[in-house]
């Protein structure tokens, strides 16, 4: 694991937002991301190019999975890679999904944002480099790893256990 991209220095990318972690840089991503501006735009609704591809976010509350407590798997919804599971779910009342862990390491990579005057982690599906939401360090929620993924139900594909086989 290694320490979030610095977008400002245009860093590689990294599998934890967690700097004592580093082991070095996740490899670039799989062909998914290779696909043009304009084959997303076909592939994806408006909103969901405009946070996925754009690194927009949806208005909190308003997302399909804020308060979902379905038991499942959750998938990137540009390219189907699975992501978080709801074991890792947990309410958190800000708004979006919130998760403590990804369903393992790789899945998703690390960019420091400063966008908006603010420091913050994005994160992104490792697979196809679409952006999911951020993760936040140390707010106190009682979670196993003390950190809140906050992710885009516009950027999540829930797959039930029942659907899954599970």
């Amino acid at each position: 694991m290694s320490t979030p991209e610095d977008t400002s220095a245009n860093t590689s990318a990294t599998t934890s937002p967690d700097p004592s972690l580093a082991v070095g840089p996740v490899p670039p991503a799989s062909p998914p991301a290779a696909k043009t501006d304009e084959q997303w735009r076909r592939e994806l609704t408006p909103e969901e190019y405009r946070v996925l591809r754009q690194a927009g976010t949806e208005r909190p509350y308003t997302g399909e999975y804020w308060d979902t407590h379905t038991a499942g798997v959750y998938q990137c919804r540009a390219c189907g890679a699975e992501l978080f599971t709801s074991k890792e779910k947990f309410d958190s009342h800000c708004g979006w999904p919130s998760f403590w862990a990804p369903l393992a390491d790789g899945t998703v990579r690390y960019i420091h944002d400063r966008a908006l005057g603010m420091e913050r982690v994005e994160v992104r599906c490792a697979t196809c480099d679409s952006h999911l939401g951020h993760v936040f360090d140390g707010e106190g929620y009682g979670t196993p790893t003390d950190q809140r993924y906050c992710i885009n139900s516009v950027s999540l594909k829930l797959v039930p256990a029942d659907d899954a086989g599970n």
